[in-house]
């Protein structure tokens, strides 16, 4: 590996937003070279189980979510690695969409190739050189030593704003006050699980479930997901500080994905911290299965089948951009001039302390903008960010999290960052209408 690369266009962090990033700045035209700390792309998507990707759609079933992030769902489809969008059968959004990990992986890396992305996995990036304020390198630590990788334009997509901090930019933490951030969980899968008897039960007990559950649709939709078995819950004696069970269907028939764990007060940025909240996770992982297995009809012969490599991490740091996305944009469904993103999620916080979750619905038209200033650091001008790390508030975060919002912020920032090469000038100097019309000839749907 020689001691310097350069780049266009350098991307840290291949999870969906990067992934989304990479390929947007690739097919523009620009060296494009995407920086993943592990051996295998896919973020929270992969590393943390964060499964299905919820939701491409607004409540009414209008898809606001198209572009590299549905081309992705449809070369899935193709290789049988995801049915497409489902109903949520939780009813808490009108839409999940279910895939395989693995085959996630592979067709990621494919569409990366395609693009002409550069891919550098085991790689870790651990100081940024910054001169005035332009960002003019990165520093990636792997089995080959240290290199320096420069470019033009960098792009943030490590979920943590890892560029972001080290290069010196304005960064924020958890919520106002107290900085807290929402709870980081340890997913697991089981197999051997009788769907067909949750159901049943659900179908006579609704009063156990979550009260948007399409109950009386339920007979005819497959089971994508589950909130409730609220009195198994209450008592469980569980000591995890949470308020229900939820689950979610596959990708295998008898399959689940396991979202329950839930440890609180620790700032996923700080070493130790993770440590413990890596341990925690996995003896609650423990309990959990344990209190499945022992109380919960459909779990009698079920066995855990895997755990997550990491923790799932819901928030932890992000830029502070020429705009901050706040709670009353996203539940007015405001709109923006510089409109680069569009979601239909609703606001879900989960309590950084207590044991529910917060939720706030999104009015007019059931979905909001997200605009491209969220994107640009204040104060790093060849700095983009996207996916968890973008500008926003504590509670409008709890939307832009999720991992179609991050793969639609992602095409964004790569298709900012090449366009900004080409044409010479800085992201925040970037004609908005070229951006958003190449955007739209990407099928982006904004």
């Amino acid at each position: 590996m020689p001691n310097k690369i350069e780049m266009d266009v350098v991307i840290v962090g291949g999870g969906p937003a990067g992934i989304a990033a990479a390929i947007a700045a690739g097919r523009q035209g620009a060296r494009t070279v995407l920086i993943e700390r592990y051996g295998f792309v896919g973020g929270m998507s992969t590393a943390a189980m964060v499964y299905p990707w919820m939701t491409f759609h607004t409540d009414s079933g209008e898809q606001v979510i198209k572009g590299i992030a549905q081309e992705i769902v449809e070369r899935l489809q193709a290789r049988g690695g995801s049915p497409g969008h489902l109903r949520d059968t939780v009813g808490f959004v009108r839409t999940v969409t279910p895939y395989h990990p693995e085959i996630y992986q592979v067709v990621a890396t494919d569409m990366l190739r395609e693009a002409g992305v550069t891919l550098l996995l085991h790689s870790f990036v651990d100081e940024v050189a910054v001169q005035g304020e332009r960002i003019e390198a990165i520093q990636v630590t792997n089995k080959s030593g240290r290199s320096w990788v420069s470019g033009q334009v960098f792009v943030d997509t490590s979920g943590d704003a890892d560029v972001a901090y080290l290069s010196g930019a304005r960064t924020l933490q958890g919520r106002d006050g107290d900085h807290q951030s929402q709870p980081m969980t340890m997913k697991f899968r089981m197999r051997g699980v009788d769907l067909a008897k949750i159901k049943a039960y659900m179908l006579a007990h609704p009063e156990e479930f979550y009260h948007k559950t399409p109950i009386a649709e339920l007979q005819d939709l497959p089971l994508t997901g589950v909130s409730g078995f609220y009195s198994h819950w209450q008592t469980s004696g569980v000591p995890i500080n949470r308020d229900q069970v939820l689950f979610f269907a596959g990708p295998a028939d008898d399959e689940v994905l396991i979202n329950c764990t839930r440890v609180q007060g620790l700032d996923a940025t700080s070493a130790e911290d993770l440590t413990r909240a890596e341990q925690e996770g996995r003896k609650q992982v423990l309990m959990m299965a344990e209190f499945l297995q022992r109380d919960v009809p459909g779990f009698e012969r079920a066995s855990i089948s895997a755990v997550a490599p990491q923790i799932g991490i819901r928030e932890s740091r992000r830029i502070v951009g020429h705009y901050r996305l706040a709670q009353e944009d996203v539940v007015q469904g405001r709109k923006f001039d510089d409109v680069i993103a569009r979601s239909g999620y609703p606001i879900d916080i989960h309590d950084p302390s207590g044991r529910g979750v917060t939720a706030a619905s999104i009015s007019g038209d059931g979905a909001y903008d997200i605009p491209y200033r969220c994107l640009l650091s204040v104060n790093r001008p060849n700095l983009l960010a996207a996916g968890r790390c973008i500008s926003t508030s504590h509670e409008a975060l709890a939307t832009t999290r999720l991992t179609p919002s991050c793969m639609a912020t992602g095409q964004a920032a790569g298709t900012a960052a090449a366009l900004s090469v080409r044409q010479g000038v800085q992201p925040a100097e970037l004609d908005i209408a070229l951006l958003q019309q190449t955007l739209r000839a990407e099928r982006a749907a904004i």
